[in-house]
């Protein structure tokens, strides 16, 4: 994947089209993100480049319930890349 401003766009609408509030804070998160269950909200450390924020939302990703049927067909393809990806990862890793 591309660490540029229009990937991270895509991942931005792929997380907000899921009905997560997104938001750049400046904080001492641990990993880079903090996950708010109740009020699905997700807020990413603000201080973090193109690249960090990257990496963090595909980390953060497979960890948020997501409704496909509610993504456009961009981010549903995008969203099954990423999980597809990360079962091909683990799968290699046993």
């Amino acid at each position: 994947m591309k660490y540029t401003q229009s990937t991270l766009d895509k991942l931005n609408a792929l997380v907000e089209e899921s009905g997560y509030i997104l938001r750049y804070e400046r904080g001492t998160f641990q990993s880079g993100y903090c996950i708010l269950e109740n009020k699905k909200v997700v807020v990413l450390n603000k201080f973090l480049q193109v690249e960090g924020r990257i990496n963090t939302l595909l980390e953060l990703i497979p960890q948020l319930e997501f409704n496909t049927d509610l993504l456009s067909d961009d981010s549903r393809r995008l969203y099954m890349d990423i999980i597809s990806k990360l079962e091909a990862q683990s799968n290699g890793e046993q």
